[in-house]
């Protein structure tokens, strides 16, 4: 079977009778182009199924319009919503967005950021597993503009995007406090993420003078984490009457764990999660939370790498937007059990 000829911009010109660089400047916006130019030139490319080559245009404008989000686990319903977010405001900007998912490794941090500079990305939204420092050096390296997603950092000054991990946090320390609660169990993640050291020492600091009753289990922000370290906080004496999950992962299983041994919530247990779950999840919104905004972190996040794509030398971003503690049916107050 023959194969099909790729259209050109040159095929375009022919057929709406104008010359090349007309046709790009139609495509980019790049020039001055009458509205009846404009027409014929996309009856053209309808006509002939014309696909403009992005590679080929970055090539020449040294730029891909393409944009990567690096996460650490995407089947996580946080970083999904902060996925939509991002790519609604980069279809909006007319980018394309490429979604990558490291396992929380920081060995495929530096994979894919060394890939993504190989396609010629422009610039990548990045949550690093923990500090991502070597990443975030090799990008410097490669002149890619990288900005911090859900994460505070240390080392060199970089543009990021996060949420109040720590007035999140207190708030959840505040209303545990407030229904009687001091001896609880904080579920958290891996020693050394920042959001887990955070919200850990900030809900520590809630609770003053009586932090010697609070346990802090470390592990994973995963499901199977979430299950062992509910089944370790119940076996502990004495147990603990409120549990803090430091993500909605782990808030999923404390929660199994809780069903499968009898323990009701909030009559025999409280619990409250950090990261709320899509409304579509949810057949009845039961866990308290601390909420984070996550659409709004992954479109903020794309108009500040937008921005650095565009003046290089621009001052360095800082957004922290704002958490919500969302009190529903899985706390209550103590004396009342």
């Amino acid at each position: 079977m023959r194969e099909r000829k790729r259209v050109t911009i040159e095929d375009v010109a022919k057929r709406a009778g104008v010359t090349s660089m007309t046709v790009s400047r139609t495509l980019t916006g790049s020039g001055p182009v009458s509205n009846s130019v404009r027409v014929r030139v996309e009856a053209a490319i309808r006509e002939l199924g014309y696909i403009p080559n992005r590679v080929a245009r970055g090539l020449r404008s040294n730029r891909t319009n393409t944009l990567a989000l690096v996460v650490t686990d995407v089947t996580n319903p946080f970083f999904t919503t902060v996925a939509r977010g991002a790519e609604d405001a980069a279809s909006d900007r007319n980018q394309l967005l490429l979604l990558c998912n490291t396992d929380e490794s920081e060995a495929e941090e530096l994979r894919y950021i060394e890939l993504l500079a190989g396609q010629g990305v422009d610039g990548i939204l990045f949550v690093p597993a923990k500090n991502g420092y070597e990443a975030r050096k090799l990008a410097a390296s490669r002149s890619l503009p990288l900005v911090i997603l859900d994460r505070r950092v240390e080392g060199e000054p970089v543009s990021f995007v996060r949420c109040d991990s720590s007035s999140g946090s207190v708030s959840a320390a505040e209303h545990l406090r407030e229904l009687g609660h001091r001896r609880i169990a904080i579920l958290a993640g891996p020693v050394g993420v920042p959001t887990s050291d955070d919200r850990v020492s900030s809900f520590l600091g809630g609770f003053q003078g009586d932090q010697n009753l609070i346990d802090v289990l470390h592990g994973r922000f995963s499901t199977d984490w979430g299950r062992e370290a509910a089944a370790i906080a119940l076996a502990s004496k004495p147990r603990p009457t409120a549990l803090f999950a430091l993500n909605n992962f782990i808030a999923i299983g404390a929660l199994q764990v809780l069903h499968e041994q009898g323990v009701r919530v909030p009559e025999d247990m409280s619990i409250v999660g950090f990261d709320d779950l899509p409304a579509s999840m949810m057949v009845d919104p039961f866990l308290t939370v601390v909420s984070q905004p996550a659409y709004e972190m992954g479109s903020t996040a794309v108009e500040v790498v937008l921005q650095a794509i565009d003046n290089p030398a621009a001052a360095i971003v800082e957004k922290i937007l704002p958490t919500r503690l969302l009190v529903r049916r899985s706390t209550a107050r103590l004396a009342d059990r």
